[in-house]
């Protein structure tokens, strides 16, 4: 209870009295026994006066009730803050439906007082209530709220403590609101936060833009967030320059190589988002924010990302390779190596852009200049030849598995998918190491693998990459990579990597001449594959791929062979018959020159090999005359 004034009773007397001036006496008390800090004369005060009674406070102070004068409107609304933020400093009290129901009103006082101390309190007393429960959390996406709280700071007097008490609130509301399960009104609620942190993050030059960084990648960071669909739905693309403004900020100037990288997470976040050509379309920006013009903005991002990830291999080479163990020292290991998988990311995706700007695809507002194009060329090779170097310190010291070598793999990869050649002696040499690498979680090699088969189903289309592959039998790790895909209990992968796979296997098998190519179980294993990805689909461009490949492969043996093998039956030998007869009878389209020469391979390959596999061709001619 209180230590002076009046008993709680005569106060609660008086909160419950009919007339107003009664009620504003029992108010003027309750202040004092909530700073007492006496949770159940809280709770009784709070009864007491009820909420309807305070929201009226609060509206009459807001001027939204007619009457009173001005210096009157503000004693209410002093009051009405004052005992709202003591009421609600008991959780039970803060989590009531009637108090929850104020913060669109509280809110709006945020806009419109001049006077720092209620200010304070409002966000003292709307922060009580977001922690207090989840729908007082929730109660901050109704339409309007987050504008107001949110873009006040941008009035708010530099290090005073309503700015600090606004951040708090801001960071509770990012860190609590979860976007998975909201419905579509609130959904609005939480992009109007995007876009107000995104106009912060790009007019501000406090601590606050840095605050607000990080609660931008917290936001925009998490994958398949329903948010991600409802910020693409925006119109107007403000918010993105705004983006591009602070990310700019950032990058040019000193700031401590965490914040750089939270950066680069923000752009990484946005190409995710909004596609690859968000970093090279143009915008107009309000606020009087001036635009690095895109291709500056372009090698910036891309410069910035190189050098950090220059840093990290470096440190994560030392660390790993040369230091002496410590916890500390496998603490430090494993967050230079997360914030490398940003980098890599980031730099997977430039890559993607750098190529459809070259190829003419993608649709960017303001296309970058072709100097722009080969001086990032010229740095994306040089960053890839540090990771190779990375790899092949990992290979020097008999390091095969781990995440980090997992993703220096595909980053590779991603490059050499649109430079196949770039790079060439490195990664010839170390082709066979990469196809050795395996993920933490891994139990043998196979995205390593995967990642190397855009660049390997090129390479292989001239006689040397084909050599290449086979001068450390590379094609029988990509055939049990293919195999792989199609088990059951396998990894489930695209199509996408089973045509890459297929591809690279048939263009080996098209110069077997130039390449020798001993008979192996793997291939009795992969015609099995074949025929259960072919009858998984009607596709025909897998039907025509498949059957292609198990034409060639049946050059190699014949009918009786197969069938003395423990792991190939009559049934799957059906199979096999009903994929040559469908691909055979497949009609194939005018302009589809692919097609057309993988039906000219398994035309030409029968009639080399169908008199050893007579059951083949008793089935085959039954339906179709070659």
């Amino acid at each position: 209870m209180a230590a002076s004034g009046p008993p709680l009773e005569d106060c609660l007397r008086l909160l419950r009295g009919e007339r107003d001036e009664q009620k504003l006496a029992g108010l003027l008390v309750a202040a004092n026994i909530c700073r007492a800090g006496d949770s159940d004369a809280v709770a009784k005060v709070y009864r007491a006066v009820g909420p309807r009674f305070l929201r009226r406070l609060l509206s009459t102070g807001l001027g939204k009730v007619e009457g009173g004068k001005e210096e009157e409107r503000e004693a209410y609304l002093r009051l009405a803050v004052t005992v709202l933020a003591g009421l609600a400093r008991v959780p039970e009290v803060a989590a009531d439906e009637g108090v929850v129901s104020t913060v669109p009103l509280v809110a709006e006082v945020i806009t419109k007082s001049t006077d720092p101390a209620i200010t304070e309190e409002c966000f003292e007393l709307l922060s009580l209530i977001a922690i207090a429960s989840e729908d007082g959390a929730y109660k901050f996406c109704e339409p309007g709220v987050i504008d107001m709280i949110f873009l006040q700071i941008l009035s708010l007097t530099d290090g005073s403590k309503c700015v600090e008490l606004a951040i708090n609130l801001m960071q509770l509301l990012v860190h609590k609101l979860k976007v998975d399960t909201m419905s579509v009104e609130k959904l609005q609620g939480m992009t109007s936060m995007v876009t107000c942190l995104a106009r912060l993050f790009a007019v501000l030059h406090t601590a606050v833009k840095f605050h607000a960084l990080h609660m931008l990648t917290t936001l925009l960071s998490q994958k398949e967030s329903p948010l991600h669909d409802s910020l693409r739905s925006i119109p107007a693309s403000i918010w993105e320059s705004h983006i591009r403004v602070g990310i700019t900020a950032i990058l040019q100037n000193r700031v401590v190589s965490s914040e750089k990288l939270h950066a680069l997470l923000l752009a990484e976040c946005m190409m995710s988002i909004l596609g690859e050509d968000w970093l090279s379309e143009d915008f107009e920006v309000q606020d009087n924010q001036n635009v690095l013009p895109v291709d500056k903005f372009v090698l910036l991002v891309l410069e910035s990302a190189r050098v950090e990830v220059a840093v990290l291999l470096n440190e994560l080479a030392y660390l790993k390779y040369e230091s002496s163990k410590t916890s500390q020292t496998d603490e430090a290991v494993s967050q230079k190596q997360r914030n490398l998988a940003i980098l890599f990311s980031l730099i997977e995706r430039i890559i993607k852009m750098i190529s459809n700007a070259s190829s003419g695809e993608g649709a960017p507002i303001q296309t970058i200049r072709e100097s722009t194009i080969m001086q990032a060329i010229t740095g994306l090779n040089e960053t890839i030849s540090l990771v190779l170097d990375f790899l092949q310190d990992a290979k020097d010291h008999g390091q095969q598995k781990g995440d980090d070598l997992l993703a220096a793999a595909r980053i590779v990869g991603s490059y050499l998918a649109e430079a196949p050649y770039a790079c060439k002696e490195k990664t010839g040499n170390l082709l066979e190491f990469i196809f050795s690498i395996e993920g933490q979680d891994e139990s043998s090699p196979f995205y390593s693998i995967c990642f190397m088969l855009p660049m390997l189903s090129q390479i292989t289309m001239e006689v040397d990459g084909c050599k290449t592959l086979a001068s450390f039998g590379g094609y029988k790790a990509v055939i049990d990579c293919l195999v792989k895909m199609t088990e059951q209990d396998g990894m489930m992968i695209d199509n996408g990597s089973m045509f890459l796979a297929s591809d690279t296997i048939i263009n080996f098998m098209s110069n077997r001449k130039s390449v020798h190519i001993p008979v192996d179980p793997r291939f009795i294993r992969l015609l099995k594959a074949l025929v259960t990805w072919a009858g998984t689909t009607d596709a025909s461009s897998v039907t025509m791929t498949a059957s292609c490949l198990c034409a060639m492969l049946l050059d190699l043996t014949s009918e009786e062979f197969l069938l003395s093998c423990s792991h190939f039956d009559t049934k799957t030998l059906g199979s096999l018959s009903e994929l040559i007869i469908r691909s055979l009878q497949q009609d194939i389209p005018d302009d589809d020159r692919e097609q057309f020469n993988q039906k000219q391979i398994i035309v030409s390959g029968y009639r080399r090999w169908a008199d050893r596999f007579p059951h083949v061709k008793n089935v085959v001619e039954q339906h179709v005359s070659v």
